[in-house]
């Protein structure tokens, strides 16, 4: 059934097929309303700094820029408002668990038929969270559900620091990419390590790193 409304979309996926198929399923529920279509990291955060409402956005883990969950982490974090789905080939229950944690408003894995997409998305603009039925959220260890809780409260800055970190960048080129001075990355440094309860750079690296250890490769296809 379509429900006519004029809704703004943004599909974030490195794969057109993909888009375009989706593009098909939320046509078919909402006519009429605006679909962005985007394949990198950096594409989507301009999208959505283009337009002042944006009411829901369908993000792939994989696609250019995303580095794992750090991408996810600066979405939300940058633009709190524009609720995040994961659509994504990857399913484990550890992998869903995180994007939740992280702010995500659903899951849904590619695997899955367009009826149910369609239904999983129309939850979703309706309020609510989705997830398959059949992932058990349960099982994190009080450990890395604290980290995760402590990666959720940095600043779309200090995220985008915390990913530069873990590239390996010094300072100083964490500075240039930035357009800010080196005192400014220091500030956000400390903070980082701050929040995350470590004491150097190398730790909040490995730290960041032991939520996405084991769970997600950047191999894993999209």
């Amino acid at each position: 059934m379509s429900e006519t409304a004029d809704f703004h979309f943004v599909i974030a996926d490195d794969h057109p097929l993909f888009r375009g198929a989706m593009r098909q399923t939320l046509e078919t529920v909402y006519p009429g309303s605006t679909i962005s279509e985007v394949g990198t990291l950096e594409d989507a955060a301009a999208d959505l700094d283009a337009h002042d409402e944006v009411d829901l956005l369908l993000l792939d883990l994989s696609m250019p820029g995303m580095r794992g969950f750090s991408g996810l982490m600066y979405l939300r974090a940058q633009y709190q408002g524009v609720p995040v789905v994961i659509v994504s080939a990857t399913e484990d229950a550890v992998t869903i668990r995180r994007c939740m944690d992280l702010g995500a408003s659903g899951f849904i894995p590619k695997s899955l038929g367009i009826d149910v997409i369609r239904d999983a998305v129309t939850c979703v603009m309706r309020g609510d969270t989705w997830i398959p039925p059949d992932v058990d959220m349960a099982g994190e260890s009080d450990e890395v559900s604290e980290m995760v809780q402590r990666l959720a409260s940095l600043t779309p800055q200090q995220v985008r620091v915390l990913m530069m970190l873990s590239e390996g960048l010094l300072n100083k080129q964490i500075a240039y990419e930035l357009s800010v001075s080196e005192a400014t990355v220091k500030a956000h440094v400390s903070a980082i390590l701050q929040k995350l309860g470590v004491e150097s750079r190398t730790q909040a690296v490995i730290a960041a790193a032991k939520i996405e250890q084991g769970q997600w490769q950047s191999a894993v296809p999209s």
